[in-house]
């Protein structure tokens, strides 16, 4: 019984042996290969020895024979050990149930401070953060990282120009700057309407003031539309000229667009993957997906996990594998001049104020090189042309 190990494993057992043939006994013993050691001889009708688990069944058929009886004093090893464990499995599991829910409790988000906000954004923005699950009694290891929720607030809430984000043990803190929107400036009650740009006047609609331009005038930049001066020379009357004056303006926009364009794009293809990262290891959890891409994108979200405030050395980690594929799109030359003049459009459209529409289009200038197509695109707009200028002393 040189292997403790080993003997460990099966189960040792402690036996007393009482009787006149102690000998005879353990010389059989011998004879049907049961190993037996620490033998110890008290007397002559008395003895100690150690037998292994599996030889009990043994034993007990040679006792019957033999002029001495044995006794059970005490057994060691696995199977003794399993028992006493599941004799005892309430207190173990309960011990063990008791950690598990402090660390389960330990990784929930318990508090959401906002600070720097006005009540209505805190308000806005609480509403937001429960939408993708900051809320209290939430687990943080299922939340987005930090960088994702600074996101998400920043593109989803137009009041605010910075968030910042942070995670201190089971709290969540927001630290927000919103815009300043700039104070109105105090405007002169008296003001003419003037042309911002070169036009030929389309419409007008005047609500205060004389106008002084009438349809299909050609006007200049600066040039005064609409009067803030009323009257005639006896009685004159200065007012805030208010109202809007349409006129057709120009514009010329030059655009490229690639007969061949190669881009990736998912396939909708992917799985998810669930690991315990103990920093020297990662123990996958499930979602034990094999299956290989040849091309894909993964992105990883990691949470730390912490008993009470003292952060573990294991974190959460979650995997997504995604499938890409290349893939190519090819225009015609046809194709391709629509496309540039559909991307001509939009993009003088997002320069242009909310009421102004492109009246028509010509297309200047064509050509196809490299593999790209140029067009120099002529645009004919109406828009609202008039501007504020205060009307001074003196005028």
């Amino acid at each position: 019984m040189k292997n403790g190990w080993t003997n460990f494993v099966i189960g040792t057992v402690r036996i007393r042996i009482v009787g006149k043939g102690i000998e005879r006994f353990l010389n059989n013993c011998v004879r049907q290969q049961i190993m037996i050691s620490n033998v110890h001889k008290v007397d002559g009708q008395l003895a100690t020895a150690t037998i292994l688990l599996k030889d009990v069944k043994k034993i007990r058929i040679l006792i019957r024979n033999a002029d001495c009886k044995i006794y059970f004093i005490r057994g060691r090893g696995f199977p003794f050990l399993t028992k006493r464990v599941i004799k005892n499995s309430g207190f173990a599991l309960g011990f063990l149930s008791f950690f598990i829910i402090l660390g389960l409790l330990s990784n929930m988000v318990w508090k959401v401070e906002i600070s720097g906000a006005e009540p209505q954004t805190e308000h806005q923005m609480t509403k937001q953060l429960a939408k993708i699950g900051v809320k209290r009694g939430e687990f943080q290891f299922l939340l987005e990282s930090p960088e994702k929720i600074q996101r998400y607030l920043t593109d989803n809430m137009n009041n605010i120009t910075w968030v910042g984000v942070e995670v201190r043990g089971t709290s969540y803190h927001f630290q927000v700057v919103e815009k300043n929107e700039p104070k109105s400036q105090q405007k002169t009650p008296y003001q003419h309407l003037i042309a911002k740009k070169k036009a030929i006047i389309t419409n007008l609609f005047v609500e205060k003031g004389q106008p002084l331009v009438k349809v299909n005038d050609f006007v200049n930049e600066g040039e005064v539309l609409v009067s803030g001066i009323i009257g005639n020379e006896k009685n004159k009357k200065v007012v805030a000229a208010k109202g809007k004056v349409y006129g057709e303006t120009w514009y010329k926009s030059e655009v490229e667009v690639p007969l061949k364009t190669d881009f990736q794009v998912l396939t909708g293809n992917g799985y998810t993957k669930h690991y315990l990262d103990f920093q020297a290891f990662k123990m996958p959890l499930w979602a034990f997906n094999k299956e290989k891409y040849a091309s894909k994108v993964t992105e990883k979200v990691e949470h730390p996990l912490y008993f009470f405030k003292w952060k573990l050395p294991l974190s959460y980690e979650k995997v997504a594998v995604r499938e890409e594929q290349n893939s190519q799109r090819v225009y015609s030359k046809q194709e391709a001049v629509e496309k540039a003049l559909e991307i001509g459009r939009k993009k003088l459209l997002s320069t242009l104020g909310e009421d102004a529409k492109i009246k028509g289009e010509k297309v200047l200038h064509q050509e196809q090189d490299n593999g790209k197509v140029r067009l120099s695109i002529h645009y004919q707009v109406i828009e609202n042309i008039a501007n504020t200028q205060p009307i001074i002393q003196g005028d």
